[in-house]
């Protein structure tokens, strides 16, 4: 061990006092000959050691520059986790300004401010009072649809009872009038969760799933034609005179923040076509959606039609069979003149066979046409009956 510490130490002498002789060499070199050597020693034997340092600036710089690049990141990760909130909130109010523009007047727009306790699940705060001019059982609607009923007024705030409480009620219909009911609130064992439970609904009529129900009108509180919600299923009760159906709320009281409130004056006008045009704006996006469908399977078929055609007239170009045709027979690609004239023979054996059956079909049926007709000659008349041949009769006339 100490060999080898010994034989270390006097090589690193020596590496060290030859660079002392070549820094001293290089000093005592004219200044003519100082630029040359010092590029040569940098393009052969200090090539990797300027590299080497060169990597070294670069990982300190990258160190340097790890904080701010994390930070980075962090900011846009966090903005990446808000666009989404961000977008659906503007989209949401999108859709309160579109109800607002078609309702034109009569409305309070507030807030909802949830709670966190059991309760809070069936009620809220809402934003606007009675100095903005909400009124008690002032219904409380979102562009989707029914929210709730006001049920206490403050003059800066009111409490509104959401549709999910139990003692909520609404009278219902469907949007022909064919069939009518009372919506109240549905708790589901499984889940938790609500949904919307229309009973009273006529035996004679029935709902199709996919139906939507709106409100009635009747009872002064709720005008006509509010979306409640969609229908889910028919479910089986005790009452044998009524059908009960189960539906899917238009409203999830959970995820409404913005809301309007409506005023009484506003309700005696009525809301016609507030929600119809909605619909209508729905069905004729469907529509629009179904003919780019449409559009997109005709221009793939007629690309892969213009594809097919493309190989066939390469294949045809090859001398070999289209694509999708059958394949030829030897025969038919023969074309000496023994194969042309034994194809014509067989053509013509097949016009004469062709021809004999036509003859034996017409012959036939003119002999069936022979069979059922009757010859007059062959039905005796009556007045060629001799007189003679007429038995005799006493008393009576000859």
């Amino acid at each position: 061990m100490h060999r080898t510490l010994r034989s270390n130490t006097r090589f690193d002498l020596i590496v060290v006092s030859t660079c002392i002789v070549l820094a001293l060499a290089a000093r005592a070199l004219p200044n003519t000959m100082r630029e040359p050597v010092a590029t040569g020693m940098r393009r052969s034997f200090l090539a990797p050691l300027v590299m080497l340092q060169e990597s070294a600036e670069r990982g300190r710089q990258s160190l340097l520059s790890a904080d701010a690049k994390q930070a980075h990141l962090d900011s846009l990760s966090l903005g990446a986790m808000k666009a989404g909130s961000l977008e659906g909130e503007n989209d949401r109010l999108r859709k309160l300004i579109g109800l607002g523009s078609r309702l034109r007047w009569g409305f309070i727009p507030a807030e909802a401010l949830h709670g966190r306790g059991v309760r809070d699940e069936t009620t809220v705060i809402l934003s606007a009072g009675s100095r903005a001019g909400v009124s008690r059982l002032s219904p409380v609607i979102a562009p989707e649809g029914l929210v709730g009923v006001v049920d206490q007024v403050d003059p800066t705030m009111s409490h509104a009872m959401l549709w999910t409480h139990p003692d909520f009620r609404v009278s219902a219909m469907s949007p022909d009038g064919t069939a009518f009911g009372i919506a109240q609130a549905h708790l589901t064992g499984a889940t938790g969760g609500y949904l919307i439970e229309l009973r009273g609904v006529p035996f004679r009529a029935t709902l199709k799933p996919g139906d939507v129900i709106v409100s009635s009108g009747w009872g002064g509180v709720w005008p006509r034609g509010i979306p409640i919600g969609t229908v889910l299923q028919e479910i089986k009760t005790s009452e044998g005179w009524a059908r009960t159906y189960l539906l899917r709320p238009a409203v999830n009281p959970a995820d409404a923040y913005s809301v309007m409130i409506l005023r009484r004056d506003r309700l005696a006008k009525g809301l016609d076509g507030v929600w119809q045009n909605t619909a209508q704006v729905d069905q004729a996006a469907q529509r629009i959606l179904v003919s780019g469908d449409s559009a997109a399977k005709a221009a793939a078929l007629a690309e892969a039609a213009a594809r097919r055609a493309v190989i066939d007239s390469m294949a045809r170009a090859n001398g070999a069979a289209p694509l999708g045709a059958a394949p030829a027979t030897p025969g038919a690609t023969d074309t000496s003149a023994a194969a042309v004239a034994a194809r014509a023979a067989a053509a013509r054996a097949a016009a004469q066979r062709a021809a004999a059956r036509r003859a034996a079909a017409a012959e036939s049926a003119a002999r069936q046409a022979d069979t059922n007709t009757t010859r007059r000659d062959t039905v005796p008349r009556r007045d060629s009956v001799r007189t003679d041949t007429i038995p005799y009769r006493p008393g009576a006339a000859r």
